[in-house]
């Protein structure tokens, strides 16, 4: 029998999440960001779940580029950081791909290049305030005239990235957003802005292109809670099953270090899943879990392959009963919070021990 540790993965929600970025922004063309294996959830099976839904994929390497070129994906591809060095341009060309130029780095090589029978469709960065990647605002419209002028450029997309915008309180998202207008004011070619928490909370962010990506998997763009008329779906559902029940006395120690006590006499169950599956070794007891549907809650530490589970919420609960992680029933984004990480590291986490099965 394979260890129960399984990821389900609910491609019609994907689709449904996705759907729900395009009713927010409907006037919007749709980038889907795809990068880091499709959030942890297999970037082919994303790919192929939304390619007649989406006008165009992101990525970050072009490993992944390629690989969903091989794989037949024949709808634009942009590759977030650009190229990394001179000799990836020609993979570039022949695959077809967008590319982000963020530094001057990058425009010395691309004034290097001889003129080629394939033309690159460029996406111009701007850094309007994340400060990690682009150019600055004064320089806008020089690196756009280099761009222009290089015979080996087809078109340029203007694009910003919001850095606070999961905080819809926060100001500063406006004032990127007054930054970006005013340097390329003047300037033509389609913008791109928003992403998953510029969709759906900051309408004035909705350009030509949008960029949903944490929202496609169900995972809550904000730091707060989500509108109440906004629908997203969970994609994927950890779940495993309970490989052992023991009816414990008060005061015992359960798992290493002895960190949990048991505060009655009283059930504990044991569930095939730890860190070494990708579960968050700094989810604490009392980190939420489902039981047969029920929630129950982590008791003692996470070890590599398997969890304590307080069953006191879950009478008769035995050996092969289902334990689901996140997902259907139980918020990934609130078990991220137990753990003090986010949901992206939850999904990219899971590893490839973990059985993934779609569910279609």
């Amino acid at each position: 029998m394979s260890r129960a540790a399984q990821a389900i993965i609910n491609l019609p929600a994907l689709v449904h999440n996705l759907q729900q970025a395009k009713a927010a922004a409907p006037t919007s063309k749709t980038l889907a960001v795809i990068k880091a294996n499709g959030y942890g959830h297999g970037i082919l099976r994303v790919a192929r779940a939304l390619s007649h839904h989406t006008d165009s994929f992101a990525v970050a390497s072009l490993e992944e580029a390629v690989e969903l070129r091989d794989a037949g994906i024949q709808k634009p591809i942009v590759l977030l950081e650009g190229f990394f060095e001179a000799g990836e341009l020609s993979v570039i060309l022949h695959h077809g791909l967008d590319i982000v130029v963020h530094h001057r780095a990058q425009l010395e090589v691309l004034k290097q290049q001889k003129p080629a029978d394939a033309k690159l469709n460029v996406w111009l960065k701007v850094d309007t305030g994340m400060h990690r990647l682009g150019f600055g605002p004064q320089e806008v419209k020089t690196v756009w005239n280099d761009l222009k002028a290089n015979a080996l450029v087809e078109s340029i997309t203007l694009m910003t990235h919001l850095a606070n915008a999961d905080d819809r309180q926060d100001s500063y998202t406006s004032t990127q957003l007054q930054r970006f207008d005013q340097c390329t004011q003047d300037l033509p070619g389609p913008r791109s802005i928003a992403n998953s928490a510029g969709i759906l909370g900051w309408s004035a962010t909705h350009a030509d292109i949008n960029r949903p990506g944490i929202l496609l998997y169900g995972g809550n763009p904000f730091n707060i809670g989500i509108d109440a008329d906004v629908d997203l779906k969970p994609v994927m559902t950890l779940q495993t099953q309970l490989i052992a029940v023991h009816q414990y006395q008060k005061g015992d120690p359960i798992g290493y270090g002895g960190v949990w006590q048991c505060p009655q006499d009283m059930p504990v169950g044991v569930a095939a899943i730890g860190y070494g599956d990708g579960y968050p070794r700094h989810a604490g007891s009392g980190t939420p879990v489902l039981v047969n549907g029920k929630r129950a809650q982590l008791a003692g530490r996470v070890s590599m392959d398997m969890i304590g589970i307080d069953l006191r919420n879950t009478p008769g609960a035995q050996v092969g009963d289902p334990v689901i992680l996140w997902g259907e029933g139980l918020p990934i984004d609130e078990i991220a919070r137990c753990a003090s990480t986010i949901s992206y590291e939850l999904m990219c986490g899971v590893t490839q021990r973990v059985k993934f099965v779609e569910k279609t």
